[in-house]
């Protein structure tokens, strides 16, 4: 009881620090309470001066095509540096996996299920109550990376950052830190046993393993975001991590003895769950074949380091199993911190997905751009609420995948739009 005590204490003791929020509210007094961020934008969430501490961050984005939890990147700098401490694809952060949202109901993330598509397009409430603690300054930007191929439609964003003004100054050690990996198709070793479930398969360094995280200086890690898209098939998850602390050679501190056993599941799960320290909130396929996606948060035991962590997972046992691999990796330390891999860009950050979800993106592109014409006949609330109707037709469709069904509605009310707005 004492260990689950100490979540409540801080409400009943009282301190001098002020509570305060940055959103998305509508200044006017009108109830637009969202941003519109366009594609090839990069809008400043909040930019908080002096010492305080992040308790919450919200968020909803309405897409049908779910594309926008990888297009759209979260950076958060703290005390002024240049690089920021967090860079992951907002999807991600918050353990939406390979953009397939699933309810995520832990102590530090939550994905919460919206309207189920009868009222507007199919969305999830997005929580992180990761606490983020900083001397100087808070700075946090949402970017809508411009796609090199193809027009990428506006989004409408609402958001909150709940945090407190520390008027005693941060006494914290560590920062937040928040970085996102890909690896599209992990290599096998053994040509010869590559995608078969291997018993006999030796791994005694750990040098092919899938990277996690490098990271440099005192700190520890406090979770992970783990995606496996299994493109080989079969049972996929016999990989160890293993987690090398302060540079230290083989063994390593850490050594696991499976995929599912960091998640805490059982052998094999082909069920979702999602719990308060650990989910394998994704299973797409109960043959094990598709996508999966599980989280860990490391409360009760954070991996300590003094000088530096790599942390790392097999793909497959002895690294004989060819997938596609992504994770986040949460952590605090001491500042500076050391640089992140350059982050992918967006076409090479989207999961492998039907061709005809490229599609509906385009026809949804093409419904939008006829608000303006609406926006001068009807005036701003009517030429929304019209738009948002003709998307949300195909949307029900699209989130059951079925991809024709939709296109063929939108290309329906496109030919409607063009023959009304002339």
């Amino acid at each position: 009881m004492e260990g689950d005590a100490m979540f409540f204490d801080h409400l009943f003791q009282f301190d001098n620090n002020r509570t305060k929020r940055i959103s998305s509210w509508d200044q006017r007094g009108m109830n637009r309470d969202y941003i519109t961020i366009h594609s090839g934008e990069e809008k400043v969430l909040a930019d908080i001066g002096g010492a305080g501490k992040i308790n919450r961050l919200y968020c909803i984005v309405i897409d049908p095509t779910m594309l926008l939890y990888r297009k759209m990147v979260l950076r958060i700098y703290w005390d002024g540096e240049s690089s920021p401490s967090v860079e992951v694809p907002i999807g991600d952060f918050f353990c939406v996996s390979h953009c397939t949202p699933r309810p995520v109901k832990s102590l530090l993330m939550t994905v919460n299920l919206g309207n189920k598509g009868m009222w507007c397009p199919i969305s999830y409430g997005l929580n992180s109550y990761f606490p983020m603690p900083f001397s100087k300054r808070a700075y946090v930007t949402l970017e809508y990376e411009k796609e090199t191929q193809r027009e990428s439609f506006p989004i409408m964003f609402w958001y909150h950052i709940d945090y407190e003004e520390c008027t005693g100054g941060s006494k914290a050690d560590g920062r937040f830190h928040a970085q996102w990996r890909r690896e599209k198709l992990t290599k096998s070793k053994e040509r010869k046993i590559k995608n078969y479930f291997l018993w006999d398969g030796v791994n005694l360094t750990g040098e092919d393993n899938y990277i996690i995280l490098e990271a440099k200086g005192r700190g520890q890690v406090v979770g992970l975001h783990l995606q496996v898209d299994n493109i080989a098939g079969g049972w996929w998850g016999e990989g160890d991590d293993m987690i090398f602390i302060d540079g230290e050679k083989w063994p390593p501190s850490l050594h696991g003895t499976g995929t599912e056993e960091i998640f805490g599941g059982g052998a094999c799960p082909c069920a979702e769950y999602a719990g308060p320290y650990t989910g394998f909130h994704l299973i797409e396929s109960e043959n094990f074949s598709g996508k999966n996606g599980m989280y860990r948060w490391y409360v009760q035991d954070p991996i300590k380091f003094s000088s530096s962590i790599l942390m790392s997972i097999e793909h497959g046992h002895a690294n004989n199993y060819e997938n596609d691999y992504s994770s986040v990796a949460y952590w605090y330390q001491t500042e500076p911190h050391a640089q992140f891999p350059k982050l992918l860009p967006v076409e090479e950050r989207l999961p492998r997905l039907q061709e005809e979800i490229f599609d509906v993106q385009d026809r949804i592109t093409k419904i939008l751009c006829f608000q303006e014409l609406l926006r001068k006949k009807y005036g701003e609330s009517d030429a929304f609420g019209l738009t948002w109707k003709f998307i949300n037709e195909g949307a029900r469709a699209v989130y059951e995948k079925r991809y024709a069904e939709a296109i063929g509605t939108y290309d329906l009310n496109i030919d409607f739009l063009t023959k009304y707005c002339k």
